[in-house]
């Protein structure tokens, strides 16, 4: 048994202290970046802010609005091959350009990534998900898809500390997904007392990934616009999202109607609901660790892409970054107890 005394911290705990700037408005920031990755040839340049790899979040629908603001979508790995085609086919360049196709590491998952890839070479990004990036058998999965997907960018995860980003990295992966527990519907701390907060995770992630010509993504967490911009303060390269765009028309889940009032039902992936979906129930050697949750229909997902990139450009007005590569350097967090005034919340 061992206790590390040093605190860490999540988004809750720091505000960013605002600096001079010499930008008169917010329409002069960018938030597009550029990146080259550490084992693939492949470049990206977009707003690298991404739909998560649910299936309530991650849909062909919701890529398609996104990747009309140059943003990013893991596709979710639950539909079929034949909805891949009928997705792929008819999808434009900059589509197929800013998306993923996720998988686990099962034997008929990995089948999959490798016929729509051979069916759509465009496609660039594999995101190898599971809840525990730090067992043995997912390092030699990440090893294994290296090496069957050599020129493709490998996104693999979760993990939440330095020793295991580096491993990963090593391993074959480019982008290391951080986060254990912070998301929305994810019950993980609750059930099993593991997890780590989360803006010290990408601090620290974010630093070795970096050391190594890697990078990551912040997973999990977000609330608020202002959320965002603390991930990419504390050196996030991507910034993932599930709870804040889950609700949408582009979103998955069933609509539901209760006393004239619409709502999108919005689950973790290791739920009982996706277990019952896709698993055929939980397991007697396992727990459920995700919730289910009704969200209020939100309309279009456009109105709450426009809110978040708003914010965040105004965070980089705040601090004088006039390029969202910028933020970092500009970046000086405070400790703090109380974040809003809540009177009328």
């Amino acid at each position: 048994m061992r206790i590390e005394n040093e605190l860490k911290l999540g988004f809750k705990d720091v505000m960013i202290r605002p600096k001079r700037s010499t930008l008169k408005s917010r329409s002069q920031v960018s938030l597009e970046r550029n990146f080259k990755f550490l084992h693939s040839d492949i470049t990206w340049t977009g707003v690298p802010i991404m739909a998560a790899n649910m299936d309530t979040v991650g849909t062909f629908e919701m890529a398609k609005e996104l990747a009309r603001h140059k943003m990013f979508t893991a596709i979710h790995k639950h539909y079929s091959i034949e909805e891949w085609r009928n997705f792929a086919e008819n999808s434009p360049k900059e589509i197929l350009n800013n998306i993923a196709i996720s998988t686990g590491t099962g034997k008929e998952d990995s089948i999959k990534v490798k016929k729509v890839l051979e069916e759509f070479p465009q496609i660039n990004f594999i995101c190898i998900d599971v809840a525990n990036g730090y067992s043995e058998h997912f390092v030699e999965f990440v090893k294994h898809m290296r090496s069957e997907h050599p020129k493709k960018v490998i996104i693999a995860g979760n993990v939440v500390t330095g020793e295991m980003v580096e491993e990963l990295l090593l391993a074959g992966a480019d982008i290391i997904k951080v986060g254990i527990g912070p998301g929305s519907v994810c019950t993980t701390r609750v059930k099993t007392g593991v997890g780590y907060p989360q803006l010290s995770a990408i601090i620290e992630c974010a630093d070795a990934a970096h050391g190594m010509g890697g990078h990551i993504i912040s997973d999990g967490g977000c609330k608020i616009p202002g959320d965002l911009s603390k991930a990419f303060g504390g050196s996030a390269d991507f910034v993932m999202l599930g709870g804040m765009l889950a609700g949408h028309s582009e979103s998955g889940g069933e609509t539901i109607e209760k006393n004239g009032e619409k709502f999108k039902v919005f689950y973790g992936m290791s739920s009982e609901t996706a277990m019952n979906k896709y698993a055929g129930g939980v397991a007697n050697y396992r727990a459920s660790e995700g919730k289910i949750v009704e969200v209020p229909f939100k309309g279009n997902v456009e109105n709450t892409i426009i809110d978040i990139l708003g914010g965040i450009r105004s965070t980089c007005t705040y601090v004088g970054a006039s390029k969202l590569k910028e933020l970092t350097k500009r970046t000086t967090f405070i400790r703090v107890q109380e974040q809003e005034n809540q009177v009328y919340s």
